[in-house]
């Protein structure tokens, strides 16, 4: 007991040394997590948010003082969690058990209530967190800026002594990563994947977003006011809840339902970004540099008239990217894009890409307006398309084998030979 009550005012300081630093790791999570839409929402707000906005427009200097602090406050505890296990190893009745055990339920504690705790309690909601610590946390800032020069040449000496060469190049060239992936390994399995990365990178340059689009067949859009009971429990397969605007049917905003940790039953609409808009026509390229650019995770796809005809998640255009041969077929009807019936037909649907068709097909195909298999059908018989339909387009002769709701097909595709069929 009397050993307790001697090594109590350091357990106090160990107590209160662990909170300042689930402080200082909670205020890093919060106000490094926030998105750029809440940053610039920030400057609006109320005094924390406004003092959280100019903290963050100085993010080295935020985060050298959080660092800073911690490693202080982490110095500090642990010398105390020294003295007082010292403390009781010498205790005769104790002994080197207890000092033991207390040095790892040390560590243990400040691993859970000073990192794991905060920084997961933070990113749960990481504004109003932000909200919270960015007072005080600009005065413990500014109590570091005189030591902030230091740290930076500390940090700049550092890399001058174990990166001497090291200089950032000004942009990346195609070049630069077909040589990286030469010289990633002998794995030729890895290597084939890399290249098939690079390629559909190098591509996203040439496929025009009307042509990866989800078409507007293939998704709905709810006006506001939006009630989670209009989901009847499930999700949108592309993962986006979209909004329209309150007096027509043009998509305005679109929530991400799969990382929303709360909702509440009504007005859903108050927790939507706003989308981009493009024409039928970007690539995209296009789309995904301004979505990068301008915070955005949804791109609107408008014809001429500027009506709606599809939209584009970044989750679809990464699909793009990093999946080894992407189908938009695959993607959205979760079926084969090209189906083999025999030596010389094919079953497709009618959303393919006309271009992803003639490269299966390894056939080239004359210029057109129509984008995919459907339209080229429609274009050839002038209506919209009915099962038994057949038409001769470029090189194919389609047979619409069967039509769905809201113009869905599939068609079965031969390679049309003229001299064959005129004899």
């Amino acid at each position: 007991m009397d050993s307790f009550l001697q090594l109590l005012p350091w357990l106090i300081t160990m107590a209160v040394l662990m909170a300042c630093s689930g402080f200082f790791s909670a205020s890093e999570a919060a106000l490094f997590y926030l998105k750029s839409r809440d940053r610039r929402d920030l400057q609006n707000g109320s005094p924390g948010e406004k003092a959280a906005g100019v903290l963050l427009t100085n993010p080295d200097r935020l985060l050298s003082a959080v660092l800073f602090w911690n490693l202080v406050i982490n110095i500090t505890y642990f010398a105390i969690s020294s003295i007082c296990a010292i403390r009781l190893q010498e205790n005769i009745a104790l002994g080197q058990t207890a000092a033991v055990t207390f040095a790892i339920i040390s560590l243990l504690a400040i691993i859970f209530f000073s990192e794991m705790l905060p920084k997961s309690v933070a990113v749960l909601k990481p504004r109003a967190m932000a909200k919270f610590v960015s007072i005080p946390l600009s005065g413990a800032v500014r109590i570091v800026d005189p030591l902030i020069p230091m740290l930076q040449s500390i940090n700049l000496i550092s890399r001058r002594l174990i990166w001497p060469n090291f200089r950032a190049e000004p942009y990346l060239e195609v070049s630069d990563l077909e040589r990286a992936i030469e010289h990633s390994g002998n794995d030729a399995a890895l290597i084939k994947q890399e290249q098939a990365v690079l390629q559909n990178i190098v591509q996203l340059s040439t496929i025009r977003v009307e042509e990866w689009m989800r078409p507007r067949t293939q998704f709905v859009a709810y006006t506001p006011p939006v009630k989670l009971a209009d989901l009847n429990g499930s999700v949108p397969a592309s993962g986006y809840l979209l909004i329209t605007e309150p007096n027509s049917g043009e998509i305005e905003k679109a929530i991400r339902l799969d990382n929303q940790y709360q909702l509440d039953d009504e007005n859903l609409e108050r927790f939507s970004d706003p989308v981009l808009y493009l024409p039928w026509c970007a690539t995209v390229a296009d789309a995904l540099e301004k979505m990068s650019h301008r915070d955005r995770e949804v791109t609107v796809v408008v014809n001429e008239f500027g009506d709606t005809i599809g939209v584009l998640t970044i989750e679809d255009i990464l699909e793009t990217v990093f999946v080894y041969s992407p189908s938009r077929t695959e993607r959205l009807l979760d079926m084969p894009p090209l189906r083999q019936i025999d030596e010389d037909t094919w079953r497709v649907a009618g959303i393919m890409s006309l271009r992803q068709l003639a490269r299966r097909l390894e056939v080239a195909i004359p210029e057109t307006l129509s984008v995919t298999v459907g339209g080229a059908i429609q274009e050839s018989v002038q209506r919209l398309a009915e099962a038994g339909d057949q038409c001769v387009w470029g090189p194919f002769h389609f047979h619409v084998v069967e039509t769905g709701q809201r113009g869905a097909m599939l068609v079965e595709v031969r390679l049309y030979d003229a001299a064959k069929e005129s004899s």
